[in-house]
């Protein structure tokens, strides 16, 4: 893509090893297709489908992201907790109250001296009743554009319809607002009308042939019986979901929104 302009690469949440193994494998290639300015990743489900360890985030900085925002499973594993508030680029929602470690929020300076703001937020409709990502998320944007104009927004959230709200809410205040949480990839990719590109949910990075990350025959049958199993993670089919966001550096405006669904 142009370097006229910044090019942000998203990828969806990485669904423990075998998200992380089609990661390693495809992205050298996505960053000489793209060349992009930032690579951001969800990361949550790092460790065993559910919470991330300090080793595996080391692991998808070493392949080249750059940041790596949460969701509600960012605290399944209480040891990784203290490592959201050592290292600047490992977020957690920012809608969390102000006494949860670490931050929802950073600022990623390109090689060339760009800036380039990254924000985390949780929807609440079906989830934990924390603080209101609208309100909060006004307050981290207005924070953010003191010092950047270019500003990625992922949504952690299980509610169609918020999601849709918060990027209507957010239009021509954020570059992109990005789903994430659902694991199913949606095909409503846009740009709104005041410049910010939208995807409802990025999808997943991890075993296509499951249910959601989880092994088919074991989430039929928690389904079937009605109680839960010892979580399984499904192996086959590994795919990476994500999108790529191109923006204007002048103004923040999304040019153009592709998503990614490989192989």
């Amino acid at each position: 893509m142009s370097k006229n302009t910044v090019t942000v690469l998203f990828i969806a949440d990485i669904v423990g090893k075998p998200g992380y193994e089609v990661l390693t494998t495809f992205l050298p290639s996505l960053k000489r297709k793209y060349n992009p300015d930032i690579c951001i990743a969800n990361g949550e489900n790092g460790s065993q489908g559910k919470g991330l360890t300090e080793a595996i985030a080391k692991k998808y900085f070493t392949a080249g992201v750059n940041v790596i925002t949460g969701g509600n499973h960012i605290w399944n594993i209480p040891q990784f907790r203290k490592h959201l508030t050592n290292n600047n680029f490992i977020l957690r929602p920012a809608n969390y109250p102000n006494s949860a470690p670490g931050k929802g929020a950073t600022l990623h300076t390109t090689m060339t001296g760009v800036h380039i703001g990254v924000l985390n937020l949780q929807g609440r409709t079906f989830m934990y009743p924390i603080d209101c990502p609208f309100r909060r998320g006004k307050e981290e944007i207005e924070k953010l554009r003191r010092l950047t104009n270019i500003i990625f927004v992922d949504i952690h959230a299980e509610a169609t319809a918020e999601k849709i709200a918060l990027g209507w809410y957010f239009d021509g205040s954020v570059s992109a607002v990005v789903g994430t949480h659902t694991h199913v990839q949606t095909a409503d990719e846009r740009i709104l009308p005041k410049g910010t590109a939208y995807l409802t949910d990025a999808g997943m990075t991890g075993a296509n042939d499951s249910v959601i990350g989880l092994d088919t025959d074991l989430a039929v049958n928690r389904f079937l019986k009605g109680f839960p199993e010892k979580y399984r993670l499904a192996t086959s089919n590994n795919r990476v979901n994500g999108v790529v966001v191109q923006v204007d550096p002048a103004n923040g405006q999304a040019q153009k929104i592709e998503r990614i669904n490989l192989p």
